[in-house]
């Protein structure tokens, strides 16, 4: 079976390995045909602490890890831009 795979961007790395993700997808209601924006928020885990708010990453589906962690960080796709 494939491991799902997102693209989003970091909201939140103020805890220990784990970063807060936000993915938006589009679906389309059943009966009125009209285009909603979808938006989660999921728990990554972030060993190496690499990715910092705002930046834009790619995340996979793993086994769970804690309660709530059961995806993990790729490969970060954008880094944010300092001002």
């Amino acid at each position: 079976m494939a491991k799902k795979v997102f693209t989003g961007k970091v909201v939140s790395d103020k805890r220990e390995k784990t970063i807060t993700v936000l993915i938006e997808k589009w679906k389309v209601h059943p009966k009125y045909k009209k285009r909603l924006k979808v938006r989660k928020k999921y728990h990554v885990h972030d060993p190496k602490k690499e990715a910092k708010v705002g930046d834009v990453v790619m995340v996979r589906e793993s086994r769970p890890i804690s309660k709530t962690k059961k995806w993990i960080l790729v490969k970060i796709i954008k880094k944010a831009t300092e001002t």
